[in-house]
């Protein structure tokens, strides 16, 4: 065991290596002091040497899957409000204590104690502030400063926790607040949620910020489409500020008081889900602030069934609504230096499903994000208390608790996460990417009169939108379910990053946009769509400009030069006029296609979307790209394989997957050869055949592996797991076990796979170590 201590699990040594160690190891007992040194400064640059590809010719080779990370790298964490409980005890690398009471330095401290790197979260829009609002913060009353909606009534979180309009004050309390968190030792701080309510914007507060903002008397909400979209636009700009206030403050603080670099981030749902949600929060304008490092995405089951209308049929579409969630999330921060965590929930807010509900939609939105290589990082549970100890459906007589099996897959997930970051990133498409804008903007176009203003009853009015489709933003559905129900490969463009990251569209050569929804913030956008073209993208432009927010006080109608809308202004820029004709334009290198119609139409039959799919066919084609229309999706990361079929697509096939793969998704990690996925239904396997690293090593496991040793005759390791989970272990191992000891007991549930060459463990778990010996046959 000595020996094995010094040797990389990721390097292959020449077969007498081992041998050579164990000698000079012999050797240690039989000198002086003196001599042991010397034979130790050679041992190691014997193993040195071995592990250089140059020796024997040992190669190099990184291990994948690689489960015995260390926590620092921080992959996985999740967040809980309540005190250590080895129920919630996840084993994952970060923990955010939630909440800035009086009890989060010893909550934190025992969490500490449990191996976790220390992080804190809170709520920055709403929580229990009571000691703010009822004045013995400061001396004054702050209940004026919660959110009030068009009817005079509070929109609030809970009982007493209004939604807050972030004044100055409410920053500073915050910030002092907030200040616990870096004395009790946390090195990062996660402000969640900064949320305005887009039907709200009527309360003393926010009038004293109008009129402070716009330096003219307060305008209702409600009372114009101008005033509207410039409360929204207010909204916006408040917890901006309250963020940079908060962040960049106690980033000073933490570094004069302690000498320490603390990081700030901002869980937030996606761009899709607020603008739908009729919610205002500044997604994109962060990357401006220098001190927030970062976002959580928090999507899940709750936020991605809301339901959507695709070809007449308006209801839940999980899995695609989280795709696109969790797709315009990462764009957000490609090409920056920020970092994003995906968020799942095993369950979801609602506690009235059953546990088949939660789990369905929870492999929906994992899978979902695993098909966005681009992040690696993942909060793999809010609230682990409520999943692990709670009884659903809620108020039911059949309530149960989570079925054991489910578990040790939630388990096995959490721990494979960390392996995420895989250079192999290979789609099985071979059409070309088409991107679709979203804006921040979308979020100001979100409450009344916004959605009965200029609306449509009439289905073949290929113009104007109706009320429920304004109220569900069917636009920017309709541009881009007809694709991915097609196997289209979408990604959710950020409009607003033009202008942040250079070369941000260099790998894209056919986009969609439309103004119908959203509205660009800025004429600088265009000069950067217009190079792109110029260069020999392909762009689609859909929009009827009947939108009456085109009427909003903004750039586009209040300079010298006045546009009627801003598409007016872009393909000005273009080079093509103020108004060209609808069909396909030769643009230099590029072409643009106006169309002329309500994003929305193409959502109400098949007939419509058949339509729009033809535009972008041709565009696609015309940039010299490649459109082949599937029912599938299919990626391979690294050695994962990760796969849906859609349902309302070209087909009712299953696809089918051959090989050999463990499911990673079945709690007993089977191997199968064969594994065919329905329509409507998602997986995630661990392909044996892409797996490399050396002879024996672990494929997947329901705990996190720690102490790793091997020899030539046993591994050793240890593992802990949330209590009471069923530890199920899938191990490579080159030679047949003789035996296999937990805790130095012979353990009867293994079972040796020949024909994989992997070995199958399962044994009880809980947050203490148990140690796991597996003794190789002497065959």
């Amino acid at each position: 065991m000595a020996a094995a201590i010094l040797f990389p699990p990721n390097v292959v040594y020449p077969s007498n290596t081992l041998e050579k160690v164990s000698l000079l190891i012999l050797a240690f007992s039989q000198h002086s002091l003196a001599s042991f040194c010397r034979s130790a400064i050679a041992v190691f640059a014997f193993v040195a040497s071995v592990a250089s590809p140059s020796f024997l010719g040992a190669q190099q080779v990184r291990q994948s899957p690689d489960l015995t990370t260390p926590r620092d790298i921080e992959r996985t964490g999740f967040q809980e409000s309540r005190a250590y409980d080895v129920r919630s005890d996840l084993r994952t690398d970060f923990v955010m204590a939630y909440g800035i009471d009086r009890s989060l330095g010893e909550r934190l401290a025992r969490w500490q104690q449990a191996g976790y790197v220390p992080q804190v979260m809170t709520g920055v829009s709403w929580g229990n502030y009571q000691d703010y609002l009822d004045g013995e913060y400061d001396g004054r009353k702050h209940w004026d400063e919660g959110q009030v909606g068009a009817n005079g009534n509070k929109v609030s979180h809970g009982e007493r926790v209004p939604y807050m309009v972030p004044s100055v004050a409410f920053s500073n309390y915050l910030s002092e607040g907030v200040k616990r968190a870096i004395d009790a030792g946390a090195v990062a701080v996660h402000l969640e949620e900064p949320e305005f309510w887009a039907g709200t914007g009527f309360s003393e507060a926010f009038k004293r910020e109008w009129r402070i903002y716009y330096k003219e008397p307060f305008q209702r909400p409600d009372s114009s489409i101008d005033a509207q979209y410039r409360a929204s636009k207010l909204k916006y700009y408040l917890y901006a500020r309250t963020l940079d206030r908060i962040c960049s403050s106690l980033k000073e603080y933490a570094l004069t008081k302690y000498d320490r670099e603390v990081r700030f981030y901002v869980p937030t749902h996606s761009l899709l889900n607020y603008a739908q949600w009729e919610i205002v929060s500044p997604e994109s304008a962060l990357l401006d602030l220098p001190a927030i490092d970062g976002y959580i995405a928090q999507i899940w089951t709750g936020t991605s069934r809301t339901e959507n209308t695709y070809e007449g049929i308006r209801k839940e579409r999980t899995f695609e609504t989280a795709y696109l969630e969790y797709g315009v999330m990462q764009e957000l921060v490609r090409g920056t230096d920020r970092r994003m965590w995906f968020l799942h929930d095993p369950i979801e807010d609602n506690p009235r499903h059953d546990w088949n509900d939660y789990r369905t939609n929870y492999t929906r939105t994992l899978v979902a994000s695993l098909l966005h290589a681009g992040v690696w990082h993942y909060e793999v549970c809010p609230w682990p208390s409520r999943v692990f100890n709670g009884r659903y459906p809620s108020r039911s007589p059949d309530a149960t608790k989570i079925p054991a099996e489910y578990a040790t897959t939630l388990s096995v997930v959490f721990n494979q996460l960390r392996d995420m970051e895989q250079t192999e990133v290979a789609y099985d498409t071979k059409s070309t990417e088409v991107g679709v804008f979203l804006s921040d903007s979308a979020m100001f176009q979100r409450a009344k009169p916004a959605f009965t203003t200029n609306v449509t009853k009439d289905p073949s009015d290929s113009t104007r939108a109706s009320t429920l489709e304004l109220e569900d933003l069917t636009g920017f559905y309709g541009l881009t379910l007809p694709l991915t129900k097609h196997g289209i490969p979408v990604r959710p463009v950020q409009l607003d990053n033009l202008i942040r990251s250079p070369g941000y569209l260099s790998n894209m050569k056919t986009l969609v946009l439309s103004y119908e929804f959203m509205k660009p913030m800025t004429p600088a956008l265009h000069q950067a769509l217009a190079q792109w073209v110029w260069a020999g993208g392909s762009l689609v432009y859909v929009g009827a400009d009947t939108d009456p927010f085109n009427q909003a006080n903004d750039w586009w109608n209040s300079g010298p030069a006045h546009y009627e809308s801003p598409a007016e202004h872009l393909f000005e820029t273009l080079g093509m006029g103020r108004n060209p004709e609808v069909g396909v334009h030769q643009v230099q290198q590029g072409n643009v296609t106006i169309e002329r119609t309500h994003p929305a139409f193409y959502s109400r039959s098949k007939e419509n979307a058949d339509q729009y799919r033809a535009v972008v066919k041709a565009a696609v084609l015309a940039s010299g790209g490649v459109y082949e229309p599937k029912n599938y999706i299919r990626l391979q990361r690294g050695p994962y394989l990760i796969a849906a079929t859609y349902d309302e697509s070209i087909s009712e096939q299953p696809l089918r997957i051959e090989g050999n793969y463990v499911d990673l998704l079945d709690a007993d990690l089977p191997v199968l050869n064969e594994v065919v996925v329905e329509p409507g239904q998602q997986t995630w396997l661990l392909d044996l055949d892409r797996v490399s690293g050396p002879d024996v090593m672990v494929l997947a496991a329901a705990g996190r592996i720690e102490n790793w040793m091997v020899d030539e005759t046993q591994v050793q390791y240890e593992i802990t797991a949330p209590a009471g989970t069923v530890a199920t272990t899938r191990l490579r191992i080159s030679k047949l076990p003789s035996d296999v000891l937990v805790d130095d007991v012979p353990c009867e549930d293994f079972h040796w796979d020949s024909d994989s060459r992997t070995l199958l463990v399962q044994h009880s778990a809980g947050p203490e170590p148990v140690s796991v010996t597996i003794i190789y046959s002497a065959n």
